[in-house]
């Protein structure tokens, strides 16, 4: 595909609606970037979710970082080490299997996911606000949960090309009791280093390489999306949070399911 400006538009825009999402959720922007580089640029399942994992190579989700800390909300630097070392197995891995899926397949399998994450997301009691200075994070089961959940984010990253948050957000939550906002900012931590690179790789050689010039278009809307995004998630509550991430997790399915390849 050579790059115009219809492209690199189309990557800007898709990268900033991309960011919004991940700085709203804590997402890598994959629910919202996939289907719609698919609509606008036509590209199949497996090119699309490569182009989103390359995107997210650069730390775009900086600004959304730094909105976050400067309101107060924090993370555990230990814990995030812990997933990043197994996010890097786990998204080589997921990008293998995919490869090998029919794209058809793989779009059906990724539109299903979707609407099981905003069933769970919609499901999912808020654990109530604490102070992290008199109550620091209970780390009990670092390693084990840790490894469990980065491995797991990894798989579910490289196999469609969302980033894993939609998966390491909820479990955060549920196992290191942690709030909306917290595991959001972990999860975008998280995604700071080019931890995608392995499964970046496996996607460029197996479709014959990856529209880079679009891909940084991309890229450049993220860190844009990412900043406004964070700005609205930190002044909303974490229910309204919920329920918006769900509903856009349920739009992003249909617009999977609908697109022609």
């Amino acid at each position: 595909m050579t790059l115009d400006s219809n492209h690199l538009l189309a990557g800007l825009g898709t990268g900033v609606c991309g960011g919004i999402l991940s700085g709203l959720f804590g997402v890598g922007g994959g629910i919202v970037m996939v289907p719609l580089l698919g609509l606008a640029l036509n590209l199949d399942q497996h090119r699309a979710q490569g182009a989103t994992l390359a995107a997210m190579l650069l730390p775009t989700g900086l600004p959304a970082v730094i909105q976050y800390w400067r309101r107060g909300i924090r993370t555990s630097l230990p814990l995030v080490g812990v997933l990043i070392l197994a996010f890097l197995f786990g998204v080589y891995g997921g990008a293998v299997v995919a490869n090998l899926i029919p794209s058809a397949l793989l779009k059906w399998c990724y539109a299903s996911f979707l609407l099981f994450i905003a069933i769970r997301t919609w499901m999912r009691r808020e654990p109530p606000g604490v102070d992290r200075g008199q109550d620091p994070f209970d780390l009990t089961g670092l390693w084990s949960w840790g490894l469990f959940i980065g491995l797991l984010g990894g798989v579910w990253s490289g196999l469609t090309g969302l980033g894993g948050s939609v998966v390491v957000i909820p479990l955060l939550a549920t196992r290191f009791r942690m709030t909306q906002h917290e595991a959001q900012l972990t999860s975008l931590v998280m995604l700071l280093p080019p931890i995608g690179l392995p499964g970046v790789f496996v996607y460029a050689r197996a479709q014959g390489g990856l529209p880079w010039g679009v891909i940084l278009g991309v890229a450049a809307g993220f860190a844009v999306g990412a900043l406004v995004g964070a700005r609205v998630a930190t002044r909303l509550p974490s229910a309204k949070l919920k329920q918006a991430f769900g509903f856009v997790a349920v739009l992003m399915a249909l617009l999977v399911v609908v697109r022609r390849h």
